[in-house]
């Protein structure tokens, strides 16, 4: 079998983990398998580097942040090597660039755009274990890219795709993907499968186990994700395309996001191809936007408040002001101070109330509601930061997530 393994940066946070790291490949080697290593930098690398290049400048470029952050790709590659060498067997450390991963120009936020798996075959065809740099590619001017934080799972789903592995296995702190984040509410239980669609709503919302775009990947090309421990032997979660655990279950997952800003611009005109105006220029300094509302039109205006995320939120005030002018609105709004909680689960398609009981639970933790956002299997709501955690705790014990098998309140 050929395996791709990928290990975040609690997994190699220090020698005796790299250590550990080593001696798990090299088992699953010595029985016979192909392995492809994927890992992250070192415990909170990436954040020292972050803050570090702050303080030499409060706006860095963006091509030198890439150049900087894919340091700590290559330190943990590196030592992972010379520990699976210490054990008797051949490895081969590679960046993403040398491994072949080609991406679009955006630095930061780039995406995949082909692999190259020459070298990759050929290291793998010598009998070598083979470590590679995650987070990052090559662009069409030979620059080193990023693919934004959490960007090593997209690095391994993305290679188990071009090599067409076996089997993509996920290894992070945890013993899977939970209920909700267990450090939030101690109750939260861990599921056997998930769906990709719902794993991929979790994971936009601010589930930390798994970057989107990984899962997204792992969707189109029919790949299932083993999310497990690599502190232990447990098994883990499977995110697939179906799945029978759960599957009377109305609600999988509850999380919330603590990265968001809510912008309001005022007095847009109410005119047709405005709002293609202001997202578009959004879009064009590649700002993502989430929650849109738009309110209802009076004396000819109306108010369109969105969504980014904390990180774009500089980039979006600057981008409003220039929307202001070229638009004609009247004025603008942020507030930093905000978080997404959001409900998932494939059965609210069927079971009408959730939104209902979702609403109510709030309500009854005296939570109020600034935006609300909808999908077939997702409910997201706006609320202040301070009172997101006390909203997570509030819905899982209403929708009884806890317990094994269906919420009762609602389920038919």
């Amino acid at each position: 079998m050929l395996i791709v393994q990928k290990y975040g940066g609690t997994s190699v946070g220090d020698v005796s983990r790299i250590k550990n790291v080593a001696r798990r490949v090299v088992k699953k080697h010595q029985e016979g398998h192909q392995m492809v290593v994927v890992v992250s930098a070192m415990g909170d690398t990436t954040d020292d580097l972050i803050k570090l290049a702050r303080e030499i400048s409060d706006n860095p470029s963006p091509r030198e942040m890439d150049m900087l952050l894919s340091t700590g790709e290559q330190v943990s590659v590196a030592l992972l090597s010379m520990a699976i060498k210490s054990l008797g067997v051949e490895a081969v450390s590679l960046t993403g660039p040398q491994a072949g991963i080609k991406t679009d120009e955006v630095y930061s936020k780039a995406r995949i755009k082909f692999i190259d798996c020459s070298r990759l075959r050929a290291e793998l065809g010598a009998g070598k274990i083979v470590v590679v740099a995650g987070f990052q590619g090559l662009n069409d001017n030979n620059d080193i890219t990023t693919l934004g934080r959490g960007g090593s799972d997209t690095t391994a789903v993305a290679l188990a795709a071009a090599l067409q592995a076996d089997l993509c296995e996920i290894y992070t702190d945890v013993d899977g993907v939970f209920t909700t984040d267990p450090r939030v509410v101690p109750t939260a239980r861990k599921l056997e499968a998930i769906t990709y669609d719902e794993m991929l709503e979790l994971a936009h919302l601010g589930a930390a186990v798994l970057h989107p775009r990984a899962v997204e990947c792992a969707k189109i090309y029919g790949i299932p994700l083993h999310v497990r421990s690599s502190f232990n032997n447990n098994p883990g979660t499977i995110v697939k395309e179906e799945t029978d655990m759960e599957k009377n279950m109305v609600i999988t997952g509850i999380t919330f996001n603590k990265n968001v800003a809510k912008l309001g611009i005022f007095g847009v005109p109410d005119q047709p191809g405005i709002a293609y105006m202001v997202f578009k220029m959004l879009a064009e300094r590649n700002i993502n936007v989430d929650m849109i509302v738009q309110s209802s039109v009076r004396n000819g205006v109306n108010d369109i408040s969105f969504t980014v995320a904390q990180d774009d939120l500089r980039k979006s005030l600057e981008t409003i002001e220039e929307i202001i002018k070229v638009v004609g609105a009247t004025g603008y709004t942020h507030d930093a101070h905000v978080a997404m909680v959001s409900v998932v689960g494939a059965g609210m398609t069927s079971n009408p109330g959730v939104a209902a009981m979702m609403f109510g639970a709030l309500a009854d933790e005296n939570i109020n509601i600034e935006m609300i956002s909808t999908s077939d299997i997702k409910i997201s709501c706006i609320v202040k930061n301070h009172e997101a955690e006390k909203a997570v705790r509030a819905l899982h014990k209403k929708f009884e997530l806890e317990e094994m098998g269906q919420c009762h309140c609602c389920a038919s």
